[in-house]
């Protein structure tokens, strides 16, 4: 892939961008950034939706993991037995073609 050059950023411009960053980084410490997200998340959850609503978002997205879940099972139990059968079926057959 080629790339194109681009404009060089004023040097002023680019270092008061980098300061701004840093500031802000240093204002809240990231585990608290992902705290403050899902506080936000869940207050706004239960500012939108009725207390019956949720509890049935609740139940669904347990039922999802479940459904999950159970498909992964199924599978690891199809990978755990499949050497076993494939062993007995790795005979050969001459097939005469005319």
């Amino acid at each position: 892939m080629e790339v194109e050059s681009v404009a060089p950023m004023d040097s002023a411009l680019n270092e008061d961008l980098e300061a701004r960053i840093a500031e802000l980084e240093r204002r809240v410490p990231r585990g608290e950034r992902r705290e403050s997200v899902e506080t936000a998340f869940w207050a706004i959850m239960r500012n939108l939706f009725p207390s019956e609503t949720r509890s049935h978002m609740k139940a669904a997205g347990r039922e999802q993991l479940l459904a999950a879940r159970s498909y992964l099972d199924h599978w690891i139990t199809k990978m755990d037995t499949e050497p076993a059968e494939a062993e007995e079926k790795a005979t050969r057959e001459s097939i005469e073609v005319e």
